[in-house]
């Protein structure tokens, strides 16, 4: 029997309504199946905590993160509540989180799933990965750009050879473990940039060559950051996409479009001892205790966190449970269990029981 502590941040807004019920399924999945145990701890952070104390995110409660096997964060951030210059606190959590515990790729799933329909007219496979370099780029400038009193504010973008080389490369080796982008089952990297404009994403791009001559199973493929808005359209083109800290942001939000919305988009940011799995979405406040968000992003944020945990400890069973969720949630939306956000009205706590009772 394995055993995994996990530090869960429930967060704001809808954050503690998600995060409740992928514990559930989790739990589900570890009775269904044993050979594992997951211990989840209750980690407070976020805005509200913010708002009410001054601190954010308490040491105590990043040493917990620091020490458990990995973090289940819900959503964190209120609009209303933001810091003396104006920033909101959630990146104080998220942002800090990346850099302190080196979670340096930001794995982005973007797939259709049975029983929802993508706003783009006939496309109905979509299955891609964009991939996200999660500790540097224009990020590094976070809590460290220049300011000259309140007339000059300077962010900065930083690219790294190291940093570059371990994206690239965990781009690749996920593209081998992946079965291929879904019009012609070619395992496929796509390097994103503005190379053509800037010497650092033209840096990136030659570490990207270097780091694909190693793999020669798998293709290489180029595209610009303004132009990936347009490619999109043909999703099942794309295989891995691997990208700048900013730009992966920005384009993996609109990626979630194109399968039903943000609450759709589950996300891992992942290094080499650590690892935090979380949805993409934000804390919705408008729509907190109505009992009506979308929980699938954070469910397979959790399967995603148990597939790490198998993959990383050898612990088949988490493995194979991972796989049950996933399944377990496409059927589910193909019977037509389907949240507001994606033409349904199911309920938060129904989705999850839906879940919970296919596993």
């Amino acid at each position: 029997m394995r055993h995994f502590a996990i530090a869960c941040l429930p967060g704001d807004g809808i954050g503690p309504e998600v995060t409740s019920e992928a514990v559930k399924v989790l739990k589900a999945a570890q009775k269904k199946l044993g050979g594992f145990s997951l211990e989840f701890q209750i980690v407070q952070a976020g805005a509200a905590l913010y708002r009410d104390t001054g601190v954010a995110f308490p040491d105590e409660s990043f040493a917990a993160c620091r020490e458990a096997d990995a973090i289940l964060l819900g959503a964190m951030g209120l609009p209303e509540v933001v810091q003396e210059d104006g920033t909101e606190v959630q990146g104080k959590i998220i942002v800090e989180t990346r850099k302190k515990l080196n979670l340096f790729a930001g794995v982005r799933p973007i797939k259709l799933m049975p029983g929802v329909v993508s706003p783009l007219r006939g496309v109905d496979k979509v299955d891609f990965v964009i991939l996200r370099e999660s500790s540097e780029g224009m990020f590094a400038s976070f809590q460290a750009g220049a300011s000259v009193y309140d007339k000059v504010h300077v962010d900065s973008m930083v690219i790294t050879r190291e940093g570059t080389e371990k994206v690239c490369d965990y781009a690749f080796k996920l593209a081998m473990k992946r079965n291929g982008r879904p019009s012609d089952g070619k395992r496929v990297v796509t390097c994103l940039d503005k190379s053509n404009n800037f010497k650092g994403m033209a840096f990136w791009r030659k570490i990207y060559d270097e780091i694909a001559a190693k793999y020669p199973g798998v293709q290489r493929d180029y595209a610009y950051v303004d132009a990936i808005n347009v490619l999109l359209q043909r999703p099942q083109d794309y295989d891995v996409l691997v990208v700048e800290n900013i730009y992966g942001d920005i384009i993996s939000d609109m990626a979630a479009a194109i399968v039903g919305g943000m609450g759709m988009a589950p996300s891992g940011d992942i290094g080499f001892e650590h690892a935090m799995f979380q949805p993409a979405h934000g804390s919705a406040p408008t729509i907190a205790g109505k009992n009506i968000a979308n929980p699938v992003a954070t469910i397979l944020s959790g399967a995603m966190m148990l597939t790490w945990l198998g993959e990383r400890s050898g612990c088949e069973a988490c493995i194979k449970g991972g796989a049950m969720i996933q399944e377990a949630v496409e059927a589910s939306l193909a019977a037509g269990h389907t949240t507001v956000d994606i033409g349904g009205n199911t309920a938060t706590t129904a989705f999850g029981d839906a879940v919970v009772s296919r596993l």
